[in-house]
């Protein structure tokens, strides 16, 4: 069985998220969709003492409200409330639970309580050990056939996580298209680069991979006219440390690209 972890903080972002995770998983044989919230005493400071005893039984009440809302009669959804802190309850229950993959919500809205869900997502990214997929605020489910997986081509047989790749293109069996955006490109592509793109052919032949080098000073605006002009369901990333994209969700130029991208990131964990 696939399971899919959504974290719900009954933000529209956050439903959002989770329509979309049940449309995506839709057709996936044994898939389930999980939505969980974590809870605090601030959460629900309203609450009288004789109440704070019910403050899950609260939580997953709302949690089955939505449920009902986004299920249409299915049975693969399921609801957990839990006590925590957001991103170490998350961390727990993802390695507690074997989950393929979390999919949760984002978005550049200068609103406290959307701004703390970004904050939240970027977290939840640099601590979990299984790919995290960032919902855009006003993403709606078209399909997953054709995803672009970004890479800085540098030692690519070491440092590329192929096996948790491997294992997001067998979920979803998309056309791959591997990116490489660089000021240094010209004409012919450099010996360096050649080596790489051939490495990565090896390991992701069976996939049929198409590859694109794109000359550009800028990486957000040379994704962005990829993805528009290839016309990609998600892009697929790994922000790991020191490399060309390690600052993905470190600077304001790749917090950009999370919160203002149309279709979802994918970050696959090394």
């Amino acid at each position: 069985m696939k399971k899919f972890l959504v974290p719900v903080d009954f933000s529209d972002t956050s439903i959002n998220a989770a329509r979309y995770a049940v449309a995506l998983t839709k057709d996936i044989p044994d898939a389930s969709v999980i939505l969980y919230h974590v809870y605090s005493r601030i959460s629900f400071a309203t609450l009288t003492s004789k109440e704070e005893g019910s403050r899950q039984k609260v939580s997953e009440s709302e949690l089955n409200e939505v449920k009902s809302i986004l299920s249409e009669g299915k049975d693969n959804i399921s609801v957990v409330a839990e006590e925590g802190s957001f991103v170490e309850s998350i961390y727990d229950y993802t390695m507690g639970n074997s989950i393929d993959m979390v999919i949760m919500g984002i978005t550049g809205s200068s609103r406290i309580s959307q701004v703390f869900m970004g904050t939240n997502t970027l977290n939840v990214i640099r601590h979990i050990d299984c790919p995290v997929m960032i919902i855009p605020a006003e993403a709606k489910y078209t399909g997953l056939k054709k995803v672009a997986f970004t890479s800085d081509f540098k030692d690519v047989a070491r440092t590329t996580p192929f096996v948790s790749l491997k294992k997001i293109l067998d979920i979803f069996h998309p056309q791959l298209d591997i990116l490489n955006v660089d000021s240094e490109h010209y004409v012919e592509l450099t010996p360096e680069y050649k080596i790489e793109r051939e490495a990565m052919e090896e390991k992701l032949g069976s996939y049929n991979p198409r590859f694109s080098f794109l000359r550009s000073y800028d990486f957000l605006e040379g994704i962005s006219s990829f993805v528009d002009t290839k016309e990609m369901d998600a892009i697929i990333t790994v922000p790991r440390k020191h490399s060309f994209l390690s600052q993905l969700f470190k600077t304001s130029h790749t917090k950009k690209l999370a919160y203002h991208s149309r279709i979802p990131i994918i970050a696959v964990p090394v």
